[in-house]
């Protein structure tokens, strides 16, 4: 016959077995949720491997064009729409944005057509000091008014580009970083020399 004693330490190890299973079920969901999922890759549309640009041009469906390239003194300096020095700062600002330039989605089956870039809005080209050249053609604006549609000149897949990154740049066409701004020379006289225009009296 079984003492009481020894029914009771039987029970009391069940307790604890029963205990410790259910401890064990409840933990492992909770470790399953702390472990972190597969992060989303950040890309861009110029990788960093590209290397540092040397030369961007931009030209806009409207005719416009800018063009900014390193000089043989590694300076910036505007080559469209005229030729004359580059103000560094904006110039380097602008060659960085290249490089920061966010691929917020991609497009596999879409009519480039749909998105303005059969013909494209705008057209950008920009050179590396590793010898790549590289261009791409701009689109419309996304319905969410958060970036561009964006697509490589020879074809493929569509991007959506960050609308803030691709604004920096379209905005050298209506700004160039001139070192100094342009102004326009007094006409020539029939004799060769600059003739001021008198008021008209009254």
């Amino acid at each position: 016959m079984i003492r009481r004693s020894t029914v009771v330490y039987i029970v009391i190890l069940l307790v604890v077995a029963a205990v410790y299973l259910y401890k064990n079920s409840q933990e492992k969901p909770a470790e399953a949720e702390a472990t972190p999922g597969p992060t989303t890759e950040v890309s861009y549309l110029f990788p960093a491997e590209a290397g540092s640009p040397i030369s961007i041009f931009v030209k806009a469906k409207s005719g416009e064009t800018v063009e900014l390239a390193r000089n043989s003194e590694n300076a910036w300096a505007l080559r469209q729409p005229i030729e004359a020095g580059a103000e560094q700062g904006s110039s380097e600002a602008a060659a960085s944005q290249i490089t920061t330039m966010r691929v917020l989605e991609k497009i596999a089956k879409i009519d480039p057509a749909l998105v303005g870039l059969r013909e494209p809005e705008y057209i950008l080209t920009v050179k590396f000091d590793n010898g790549t050249e590289r261009t791409v053609n701009i689109g419309v604006v996304t319905p969410t008014e958060s970036g561009y549609y964006v697509q490589d000149s020879s074809g493929g897949e569509i991007w959506i580009i960050s609308k803030s990154s691709v604004d920096a740049l379209l905005g050298l066409l209506t700004a160039p970083p001139y070192l100094e701004t342009p102004t326009p020379s007094p006409g020539p006289s029939e004799t060769g020399v600059a003739t001021e225009v008198a008021s008209p009296t009254p």
